[in-house]
């Protein structure tokens, strides 16, 4: 597996007397310049990885584009690129192209570059992320059939998938197939100008767009890993919108709180001892405090959570509880493993992710005093996004011992397909451990639709929480953003991992 393996730079800032400054940020960018400040840079931009949220919230609906788009606010799906989509046989979707639109380079897009960007993004060896997170096995053959009609097949009937392909980003057929793109080409109303490696990438409007021009004329990214800088950078001038932060960073009367559709948990390697046995990984949920975690570290930005879909997504079951806390319980079980021959004192690492949510650090090593006090052997590890993502993805580290990596998943599509199987599947992209029952119980629910793909799904997530138990889910997360008074947007539940710049307009 190829991995794209650019270096994470973050440059520092410089707090000079009288207020914030931060070197490079672009503070001369001009009134016609929106200027974003991220907790990391992305590590490519990469469409086919726009699952991922470093990724996503730059390349999504900015520089390219799929074929339909799932409004946050409503959950319906929108025309994009497509005007409209029938199925035409069990297996078989015909998609209806838009005419006149172009790639940045000038270049029509019509059904041929449709059909190459989801051949290339499920079959061409480059393991994207949307591919695992989005299509799991799935058979997915897509033709041309004439200039504007795009036929898509599939091995077995999907009755979701136009909202599958909503995650497909349009490239043009000289895309390179044998490994990921850092500046890719798209149709959307950004294209990318200048990309200073850690210090700013700067997207500039498209005069060929074939949709409504958006209100400026170029998007300014910095990047801060410091909350507090983000914000003070608001307060400043400096930037016009910040995400990722914290209540204690301070930015006042600028952040606005919104649910951000993102779920918080810890992987297990349940395939691994100590945590192959059911015991031990009761024994980790029973462990963790999550309202104080929640009330404390979360500052109330958060609910503990006993399952990785939010409500308002197909599967999500109201009676699914957060595990109670209970260390009585959990030095019980882990006494048991031990008796049984469990080698419960073999070291776990929790591996995690620096800036993947407000004060990560501090809620790992919340965790980790939880898990101590039950008697197993914990230890921390915090990386960058680029390091960490090498835990994430299949294939993982070889050499790694018994981990739990912490994570935090963002169901924007609303339907549990799009976490079940990469995320609980035993082949799933991002899965450590399945089993053949809760397999089994997925692909029932993938097959199903109405009421009765909402009552499969619920009963394939009861079943995961209570027999397999792969994960400690911590909370349904709320996140801030901060805006300055010279900009006007709108949080959705969806701004946490993409955010679209054409929403972004000047206030009042």
């Amino acid at each position: 597996m190829t991995r794209a393996r650019t270096a994470l730079a973050v440059a520092g800032a410089v707090l000079l007397a009288g207020g914030c400054t931060v070197a490079n940020s672009g503070s001369a960018a001009g009134a016609d310049t929106l200027q974003i400040v991220l907790p990391e840079e992305p590590p490519t931009l990469e469409p086919c990885d726009a699952s991922l949220t470093a990724t996503g919230r730059v390349v999504r609906s900015n520089i390219t584009e799929p074929l339909a788009e799932r409004e946050p606010e409503t959950g319906k799906l929108e025309p994009k690129l497509a005007t409209g989509w029938r199925q035409t046989s069990p297996t078989t979707w015909r998609f209806t192209l838009r005419e006149g639109v172009t790639f940045h380079d000038g270049t029509a897009f019509d059904a041929k570059d449709a059909a190459f960007s989801v051949s290339r993004t499920l079959d061409s060896g480059i393991e994207c992320n949307v591919d695992g997170y989005v299509f799991g096995d799935s058979e997915v053959t897509a033709k041309a059939a004439d200039g504007s009609t795009l036929e898509v097949t599939t091995g077995k009937p999907d009755p979701i998938l136009p909202l599958r392909l909503s995650f497909v980003e349009m490239v043009p057929t000289g895309t390179d197939t044998g490994s990921r793109v850092r500046e890719p080409v798209g149709t959307g109303p950004y294209r990318i100008d200048t990309w200073n490696q850690g210090i700013n990438l700067r997207l500039a409007r498209y005069a060929g767009y074939w949709g409504k021009a958006p209100d400026y004329a170029a998007a300014l990214y910095t990047w801060r890993a410091e909350g507090s800088v983000r914000a003070a950078m608001i307060s400043s001038g400096e930037a016009d919108i910040a995400v990722g932060l914290a209540p204690a960073d301070g930015a006042g009367d600028h952040a606005v709180e919104y649910p951000n559709n993102e779920t918080s948990y810890l992987r297990m390697d349940a395939g691994k001892p100590p945590l192959d046995d059911l015991r031990v990984r009761r024994a980790v949920n029973y462990a963790i405090d999550r309202k104080g975690l929640v009330a404390s570290v979360f500052a109330g930005l958060g609910k503990p959570a006993g399952q990785l879909v939010p409500d308002g997504v197909t599967g999500y079951d109201p009676d699914i509880r957060a595990w109670p806390h209970s260390m009585k319980r959990a030095r019980a079980l882990i006494g048991e493993a031990r008796a049984d021959g469990v080698p419960v004192d073999t070291k776990i690492t929790i591996i995690g992710r620096n800036g993947i949510y407000p004060k990560a650090a501090e809620a790992m090593e919340a965790v980790q005093h939880g898990l101590r006090e039950a008697g197993l052997n914990v230890e921390v590890k915090m990386l960058d996004v680029n390091a960490w993502t090498e835990y994430l993805l299949r294939p993982f580290p070889e050499d790694a011992g018994p981990t739990l990596l912490q994570a935090q998943h963002g169901n924007q599509a609303g339907d549990a397909a799009f976490t079940m199987e990469q995320i609980y599947g035993s082949k799933g992209a991002q899965s450590s451990y399945g089993t053949p029952g809760l397999d089994r119980r997925i692909a029932r629910a993938e097959r199903a639709a109405g009421r009765d793909r909402q009552e499969r799904f619920a009963e394939a997530l009861a079943h995961q929480g209570e027999e397999v138990v792969r994960d400690a889910v911590l909370a349904h997360m709320k996140g801030i953003i901060a805006l300055a008074p010279r900009v006007s947007y709108q949080p959705n539940p969806a701004s946490g991992d993409e955010m679209r710049l054409a929403a972004v307009h000047p206030a009042d």
